[in-house]
């Protein structure tokens, strides 16, 4: 019996694309769009794809066995160090976001910096491993129609004992004055996430950095509970997201970030 061969799903257009932008916004988005309002336009709207980073693969497996390690915590059954091992060996092969491409010898020593992060992190027991945590990456959102906003969406590592907490590894050591004000927009907007989907106030804000020196270490932000002005804020900075997407207001924001941008040949054209 002859059967058609099931048509591929069409591509959305560059007008349905900036349709679903402006009906919701994750911290990320806002953030880049804030950046660099050109680059979003090639990573959101162009959706340019780019070979994943040593630096991406290496955060995102550690990222991928601290998720692990939370939920076995909520399921009240911990992991030894040595499944922790072992879920760190599964995700640093996990090919689901690109393979990528390692310059000769760099791809065994990133996988032994990214374990030594891990176990540090374990071994020093920066979140009690008897306390059994309110969330572990949890996607949530919150409709801000009344404001005339877009739906804010996002992802919370970690909650517990009413602290969120979210995870990022880096090359040097964070000044916190520097960590509260360049992660302001993804703090306030967890906060806003947590209070609209448990109808408590966040207790505080924690950005636990994992970090790649010579010798591993872990670095604790702790910030406060979102203030009024920071709210305010960052409903200000959705409206400008807002009319700049209404407007395809997709201006280049020249820099010293455009030097690791990977989208700088396209910018340099365009």
């Amino acid at each position: 019996m002859n059967t058609l061969a099931e048509a591929p799903p069409k591509e959305p257009s560059e007008k349905e694309i900036l349709t679903g932008l402006q009906e919701q916004v994750s911290a990320s988005r806002l953030s880049l769009f804030l950046q660099c309002r050109l680059k979003f336009f090639f990573r959101y709207v162009l959706r340019l794809k780019k070979p994943k980073t040593p630096a991406l693969h290496l955060g995102n497996s550690v990222h991928s066995v601290l998720k692990e390690w939370n939920k076995a915590r909520w399921l009240l059954k911990p992991l030894t160090l040595k499944e922790a091992y072992e879920s760190y060996q599964k995700a640093w092969t996990d090919e689901t976001e690109g393979k990528v491409v390692w310059e000769p010898g760099e791809e065994n020593d990133d996988k032994t910096t990214g374990w030594r992060l891990v176990d540090t992190y374990l071994r020093e027991s920066h979140v009690p491993a008897t306390v059994k945590p309110e969330a572990v990456e949890v996607p949530v959102e919150v409709d801000l129609v009344n404001h005339g906003l877009p739906r804010l969406i996002g992802v919370l590592d970690l909650v517990q004992q009413r602290q969120v907490i979210d995870y990022k590894t880096s090359a040097t050591t964070p000044n916190p004055e520097k960590v509260a004000h360049s992660h302001e927009i993804q703090t306030t907007s967890y906060a806003i996430l947590y209070r609209h989907n448990t109808g408590n106030k966040e207790e505080g804000i924690q950005l636990h950095h994992l970090v790649k020196t010579k010798n591993p270490k872990v670095v604790i932000t702790r910030l406060p509970s979102m203030s009024q002005q920071q709210e305010t804020r960052l409903y200000r900075q959705m409206e400008a997201y807002l009319t700049g997407l209404q407007h395809e207001q997709f201006v280049p924001s020249p820099g010293m970030h455009c030097s690791s941008c990977e989208f700088f040949n396209e910018c340099r054209k365009h």
